[in-house]
């Protein structure tokens, strides 16, 4: 691929990057993971391999938008039936859900580049992503609610002690970058917020190098092995291989190997 000037995708939060390899940058302009800031199918576009998650402002996400949370959990009608009124919010949990499962969905890589703080529903957000990066002020927190956008279900195969989950669950104390890094939330921690966002983007550009297929393939297997036996695992990647490894991607890495030169794979 050949090097584009930045260009605004259908979100306004992200922007293309300019590299030989396209990256995407989506940035948070409001600090409410509520809110609808970030697509809902992240880096469509066959062109761009990997996406980019930060923020602007002082703290990755400021939590739950207070606002949003009275009317949802006011419903549309207050003398709504509970029953009805607890079908309303279930539909807007799911919606919820599966607006921060995005990342998830994704069938590129998406890596968070977290700074300050990264609140209630940040925590969720960032449980989607593949890849963690955050600066060295960042804290993780989750006050006041059972988690039930993400966390609870993504953080127990995220974090190396069930102990210390439980303990921030039940406690709702915060999490500083460090102890994150110790127990495998975030696999780097940077010194600042520019740092962070530089480093963040090298590792971008490094797997938007690699072949997409390869890469694609990956973040599937590595997502279906989280949530089945390994047997079970073992089908899937062999059953994805029979196709994969009849790209000419292969042949290219082969070649390019033995000829000691970068290799270039076209868009997929």
């Amino acid at each position: 691929c050949r090097p584009s000037p930045p260009r605004q995708c259908p979100s306004t939060s992200c922007q293309r990057i300019p590299s030989a390899t396209p990256v995407l940058q989506c940035r948070q302009r409001h600090a409410r993971p509520g809110r609808r800031v970030w697509p809902a199918h992240p880096c469509p576009d066959p062109d761009c391999r990997v996406a980019v998650l930060s923020a602007e402002g002082k703290h990755f996400t400021a939590g739950l938008d207070l606002v949003d949370a009275a009317q949802m959990l006011g419903g549309s009608n207050p003398d709504q039936d509970p029953a009805r009124k607890a079908a309303e919010i279930r539909r807007t949990l799911f919606r919820l859900q599966a607006g921060l499962s995005a990342l998830e969905r994704c069938s590129k890589p998406v890596i968070a580049a977290i700074h300050g703080g990264c609140i209630g529903g940040g925590v969720d957000l960032v449980a989607a992503a593949d890849i963690r990066y955050c600066s060295s002020d960042a804290f993780f927190l989750d006050l006041g609610l059972a988690a039930d956008l993400g966390s609870l279900q993504r953080l127990p195969k995220l974090l190396g002690s069930a102990s210390l989950l439980a303990e921030l669950t039940f406690t709702g104390r915060r999490l500083p970058a460090e102890e994150a890094h110790r127990v495998g939330l975030v696999s780097r921690v940077l010194d600042d917020r520019d740092r962070l966002l530089a480093a963040a983007l090298s590792l971008a550009s490094d797997i938007a190098a690699k072949s997409p297929v390869a890469v694609q393939a990956a973040k599937r297997s590595l997502l279906f092995a989280r949530d089945h036996p390994v047997a079970e695992g073992l089908a899937q990647i062999a059953a994805e291989n029979a196709a994969m490894l009849q790209s000419e991607d292969v042949a290219r890495a082969v070649a390019a190997s033995l000829s000691k030169e970068k290799p270039s794979f076209a868009k997929l």
